[in-house]
């Protein structure tokens, strides 16, 4: 996925996505210039992190 389809899949702006990414808080890795990630790995992202919020 690129940093566009990950905006619309987390409903998240591409400028957050962007410094979270920077700062190795969402999975992904820089390709180029470019970010990539893996759905599956946003996936379990997401339901790992599940448990954490009170």
């Amino acid at each position: 996925m690129t940093i566009d389809d990950l905006a619309l899949y987390l409903q998240l702006s591409k400028s957050s996505l962007y410094k979270l990414a920077q700062e190795g808080k969402v999975p992904g890795q820089k390709v180029g210039r470019h970010w990539r990630f893996k759905r599956d790995t946003i996936d379990r992202w997401l339901d790992h992190g599940k448990g954490r919020s009170a």
